[in-house]
């Protein structure tokens, strides 16, 4: 299917009509900018939502991208519309398996290298999202975008955080979130859970106090940072849960924490 983005087959598709067919063709459009912040963002929200709502700003980027994964034989074109669902999750996790990838590095989350790859000749990416290398804290692996966000909340609060679980592998009651990166838990003793909760949503973290009347662990707060590209899929629909105003457990009760207004750590940077 790769073979199709040849000069040759280019070509063809600019023009109004396939050879023999009454379909308009899918158009390339050269030189397009993809904003890789409001792709991950949509790839994090949409296949979460109730409805086919494109998320605000993101239309645009995940529509060049669709109609990437479209001229590779990927995505049916009735799903070009700039709504990541869950069917360009998938054309996406095919095309990442395509290029090698397996596991947690083939989820359907775009990566800024496999976003690239299906770019070539396509689209620019802008505004990358880098989650760094892994480091740790409190002897917890997280990566560096992970630990930089924790740090800024901790100003925010006041108050030092003491993770008890980080990212990369996680504990049979997690469920999965912690399998890939972005996902930490954080002990509520001696801090004011909510103002703690508070300063890391403010930041960029879908974040929660978490009770032992709510499951099977103690009590902790739960973060999972938004638009972190080595998310699991249970972190990401945690995320997606989040915006949706969820609390994200199972039961999809309504979100119990403080409210804030809902960023990723690159926008609160910008400020």
């Amino acid at each position: 299917m790769r073979e199709l983005a040849t000069a040759a087959v280019l070509t063809a598709l600019s023009g109004a009509l396939v050879a023999g067919s009454a379909t308009p063709a899918l158009a390339e459009e050269k030189a397009t900018a993809v904003n890789m912040e409001a792709v991950i963002e949509a790839a994090m929200r949409d296949p979460h939502k109730s409805d086919q709502d494109v998320t605000d700003g993101s239309g645009p980027s995940v529509e060049a991208v669709e109609k990437a994964l479209a001229v590779e034989g990927l995505l049916d074109r009735g799903y070009v519309d700039g709504h990541f669902g869950t069917s360009t999750v998938d054309a996406y996790a095919e095309y990442q398996r395509e290029l090698g990838y397996e596991g947690l590095d083939a989820t359907g989350l775009p990566d800024a290298s496999s976003l690239a790859e299906l770019g070539e000749g396509r689209y620019e990416v802008k505004r990358v999202i880098d989650v760094g290398s892994r480091t740790s804290m409190d002897g917890e692996p997280v990566n560096q975008r992970t630990a930089a966000m924790i740090e800024a909340a901790e100003k925010r609060a006041g108050e030092s955080f003491t993770l008890t679980q980080g990212s990369y592998g996680g504990v049979d009651q997690s469920g999965g979130t912690h399998d890939g990166g972005g996902a930490v838990d954080i002990s509520v003793r001696g801090l004011s859970a909510d103002a703690a909760v508070k300063a890391l949503r403010q930041v960029g973290f879908a974040a929660w106090h978490r009770t032992p009347e709510q499951g099977d662990w103690a009590a902790h707060i739960h973060a999972i940072a938004i638009s972190d590209t080595d998310m699991s899929p249970e972190a990401q629909q945690q995320v997606g849960d989040y915006f949706e105003g969820r609390n994200g457990l199972a039961n999809g009760a309504p979100d119990d924490g403080p409210k804030v207004e809902k960023v990723t750590w690159e926008e609160y940077q910008r400020g």
